[in-house]
């Protein structure tokens, strides 16, 4: 063989361990399959039944990314937990209007295919999507040299859920003197990463020596899937917001209709020691609420008779909490005092 021919592999793109990656994903994945009809992985396109239970089904699609929380898990080597954070930010984008999901797909991009790290992320994204329910039916992985630098990599997800017509939550169920529920987030989830490490980079902070950060920094973000889910089935929640990009103020506008307004009363959020130590160590409370959610990673909106029956579907970490309630106004939201940071 003439050595001085090209080759894809010269060029820095293995399809060899592209190959053996795809069949690792197919043997895992087909655990969790058991006798379910279709196997899609390997496949040019995923084929799924639509639930025969669901009269008049609508189908929701969601996706996002992780952002710069893949930088804290190359920073760490600690690759087993960001497959989870990928399924939850986009899932728990689902259930905001009642979907249930149905399939999950993922895209990989990489400088070069490392199998180690590979197989990590995906055991972590099957994990996510088991605990939201749902069938990892396909991706790419994407070998790209020279695009990203040694080692660097990113990841995306896309999610499709399906609700029936007359279950679909919207807008127009929030009524006047409905109360606003906090339910916990599990820490950061995946948002705000970019500021959080110019903090470390600014301050000097050498993350592998802080057992605190190391901790919090790489926490999973909290599927709520099994919990929204029950409550929708039971009819006890007019509408609900995932707190992501944006922090509490935006999000929750986005589920308020007009004329109406979300009043919040910032003293009443439980923020857990995370957001403390960003509070402390320069971040203003504005920058804090705009950015992070503070300790809020999900909100609902409820008839105050029903917290009582909706506190008992979760679990003592994530109990629920008022923090405001629904008024008459213009302006979708109003924040009233400020959150008391430990």
């Amino acid at each position: 063989m003439n050595k001085n021919l090209f080759t894809y592999k010269k060029s820095g793109v293995n399809i060899k361990a592209a190959d053996k990656f795809v069949n690792f994903i197919s043997s895992v994945s087909s655990r969790k399959k058991g006798k379910k009809k279709f196997s899609n992985i390997g496949s040019f396109g995923s084929i799924s039944d639509i639930p025969k239970y669901i009269k008049n089904p609508k189908i929701v699609a969601c996706t996002d990314g992780v952002g710069t929380k893949v930088e804290i898990a190359n920073d760490l080597k600690k690759f087993n937990t960001i497959g989870i954070d990928l399924v939850a930010m986009s899932v728990n984008d689902l259930i905001v209007q009642g979907a249930r999901p149905l399939l999950f797909l993922d895209y990989i991009s990489i400088n070069k295919i490392d199998l180690i790290k590979m197989k990590s992320i995906i055991k972590g994204i099957l994990k996510g999507c088991e605990q939201s329910q749902c069938e990892l039916v396909g991706g790419e992985t994407a070998e790209m040299p020279g695009t990203y630098e040694k080692g660097k990599f990113d990841i995306a997800g896309f999610a499709v859920g399906i609700v029936d017509n007359k279950n679909i939550l919207s807008k127009n169920k929030v009524k006047i003197n409905d109360l606003i529920v906090a339910v916990p987030s599990s820490g950061l989830h995946s948002n705000g990463y970019s500021l959080v490490r110019y903090l470390l980079q600014k301050k000097r902070i050498n993350l592998k020596k802080n057992k605190f950060l190391r901790k919090e920094l790489i926490r999973p973000t909290k599927i709520y899937v099994k919990e929204i889910l029950s409550l929708i089935d039971k009819n006890l929640i007019n509408g609900c917001a995932n707190i992501t990009g944006g922090g509490l103020p935006e999000n929750i506008k986005r589920v308020i209709p007009k004329n109406l307004i979300a009043e919040i009363d910032l003293d009443k959020i439980k923020a857990s020691k995370i957001f403390s130590w960003l509070k402390k160590n320069g971040i203003s409370d504005n920058e804090m609420l705009k950015t992070f959610n503070c300790g809020v990673g999900f909100c609902l909106i409820i008839n105050p008779k029903k917290f009582n029956k909706i506190s008992k579907h979760f679990s003592k970490l994530f109990k629920p909490y008022i923090i405001g309630k629904i008024s008459k106004g213009r302006n979708k939201i109003k924040l009233n005092g400020s959150i008391n940071w430990i």
